[in-house]
């Protein structure tokens, strides 16, 4: 008796983000085609917001020319601070509270949305000054922002996303319906 487990060495180990991330994704934020967000939902209630890899943003080999968390004259998502074990001071998002706005050098102009209800943590300064980062690690060093959902709404919020499985299903549709002549 052989118990010497055999490995695939072609397998790899998941990635951190795979490992202890559940993925949802919002399609078609705000009926704009194809500007899907994707959250990354960890165990502990946190979630962070992230483009998904089929958003306009990470197509098509574009550039960022800037990112900006300023959302109105008076409510700037730079200028969210948080406080204390129940994070007190934190911005109280809604469904589709904005959290930045992305310019392309080509002038088009993504807004991205906070998908859930919940209190804004922090939002990544990292890509303020290497947009390049949201680009190339859009999952991990290139998220837009992490939230903390309401404790009685934490099972709840994923009600209105979909699964990966559900995602890649209506991407896949998408797909064929892009391809049929019309």
């Amino acid at each position: 008796m052989d118990c010497v487990e055999h490995k695939d060495p072609e397998a790899t180990a998941p990635s951190v983000v795979d490992r202890y991330y559940t993925r949802w994704y919002r399609a078609d934020i705000k009926g704009k085609p194809c500007e899907d967000h994707c959250i990354l939902q960890h165990s502990n209630r946190l979630c962070v917001i992230t483009l998904a890899d089929t958003h306009p943003i990470l197509q098509n080999g574009r550039t960022i020319k800037s990112i900006n968390y300023q959302i109105s004259n008076g409510c700037s998502r730079l200028n969210n601070k948080v406080s204390g074990k129940s994070k007190r001071g934190g911005q109280f998002l809604t469904d589709f509270a904005p959290l930045c706005r992305i310019t392309c050098t080509d002038e088009t102009e993504y807004t991205v949305y906070s998908c859930i209800r919940g209190r804004l943590l922090e939002v990544n300064e990292s890509i303020l000054e290497n947009p390049a980062l949201l680009l190339e690690k859009p999952s991990t060093e290139g998220y837009i922002a992490v939230i903390l959902p309401k404790f009685e709404e934490s099972k709840s919020i994923t009600e209105n996303l979909l699964s990966k499985e559900e995602f890649e299903s209506l991407v896949s549709k998408r797909t064929v319906a892009q391809s049929q002549p019309t």
